[in-house]
């Protein structure tokens, strides 16, 4: 049973790692801190962090290098003594792309904010939807374009959603953030539709 444990803690740290060491130290060398960091940062001291979903997409998606933790941090942190909702895409997974289970996980997050009034903080840092699994990506609705249906139920519920863009915010992703109540950039981000390579194809 020991070794299970410690068989179970070691994945854990892994999946943590999200990216790997070489996708954290180019966030960083962007003077990007991951989502992870971003987390810590925001919460209060000597407070906990109960995360939702680590182990979601554990071994899927090995075709295009794994998506540790579906790609997004999310759960629930205090913050000025409120305890909230925070949902932070890990840009050291494909660059925070959507894949699939990035939808489900997003929405799950929501939904459970909703159903305890909780407000949602979302750290945005994403290149939008992973095209190589686009077509698992829209097609239903328990898939991405809920996420914006959830934002306008959200908002209308009297539940405050913030945003933060703190890197890329690209394609899909962009419409998440313009619909919260509350939208911060740090300097250097971007919110756009489409990068200048498929502005120049179209």
């Amino acid at each position: 049973m020991r070794q299970l444990i410690e068989e179970l803690s070691h994945e854990e740290r892994r999946i943590m790692e999200g990216g790997g060491a070489k996708a954290i130290a180019r966030q960083h060398d962007k003077g990007r801190l991951t989502a992870r960091e971003r987390i810590a940062g925001l919460l209060d001291s000597q407070t906990s962090f109960f995360e939702l979903g680590l182990w979601a997409a554990r071994k899927m998606y090995q075709d295009w290098g794994g998506a540790p933790a579906a790609g997004v941090v999310t759960g629930i942190g205090s913050v000025s003594g409120r305890r909230l909702m925070i949902i932070a895409n890990d840009a050291t997974v494909k660059a925070g792309a959507f894949f699939p289970l990035t939808c489900k996980k997003v929405l799950r997050a929501q939904r459970i904010a909703l159903e305890n009034l909780l407000p949602l903080v979302y750290l945005v840092d994403s290149a939008g939807v992973f095209l190589p699994l686009q077509d698992e990506v829209f097609p239903d609705e328990d898939d991405f374009g809920r996420i914006f249906r959830n934002n306008a139920v959200i908002s209308a519920a009297g539940i405050p959603q913030l945003a933060a863009i703190m890197g890329n915010c690209v394609a899909g992703g962009g419409y998440l953030p313009v619909l919260c109540d509350k939208l911060l950039m740090t300097e250097g981000s971007g919110l756009y539709l489409a990068g200048p390579a498929l502005v120049k194809a179209a």
